[in-house]
């Protein structure tokens, strides 16, 4: 059985969007921004949203996001510079888990530059383990599905 390959998604695919403005040394010696940088836009958009919304408290929060999964599809280069606007969906909910896609797509583009994913599991800040969301988190949730 063969996989069906990824393809680019549109706008429509995402409920919420966060501008991110590429930097100088985004770019590699390609002359397009490095692959590394697209997970770093990944938890750029994702974080800055829960934390705008007031439900990720990054430095005394009791819970925290840990990345137990992650990728990232290509289908057009982004390059310095340029306003790289990053679409946000949940595409899945657990009790503790919560798996992100993003969207990223070349200021005004119809469809993805790139899309991807990564799975947090939100655990205790102290020991580590496993806990559910809070209901305001899910409400938050809510209005990315």
């Amino acid at each position: 059985m063969t996989a069906l390959k990824p393809q680019a998604l549109p706008r429509t695919a995402y409920p919420v969007f966060r501008n991110i403005t590429t930097r100088w040394m985004d770019n590699d010696a390609y002359g397009h921004v490095n692959n590394v940088v697209y997970y770093s836009w990944f938890d750029t958009a994702v974080n800055a949203h829960l934390i705008e919304h007031g439900v990720l408290d990054i430095h005394n929060g009791d819970s925290i996001g840990l990345v137990v999964e992650t990728q990232c599809n290509y289908f057009a280069p982004l390059a310095f510079p340029q306003t790289v606007e990053a679409g946000i969906r949940v595409a899945h909910q657990g009790s503790s888990s919560v798996r992100y896609e993003v969207g990223l797509f070349a200021q005004g583009e119809a469809l993805t530059a790139a899309r991807g994913h990564f799975v947090h599991v939100y655990v205790d800040r102290i020991t580590r383990r496993p806990m559910p969301l809070a209901a305001k988190f899910q409400s938050v949730l809510d209005k990315l599905k």
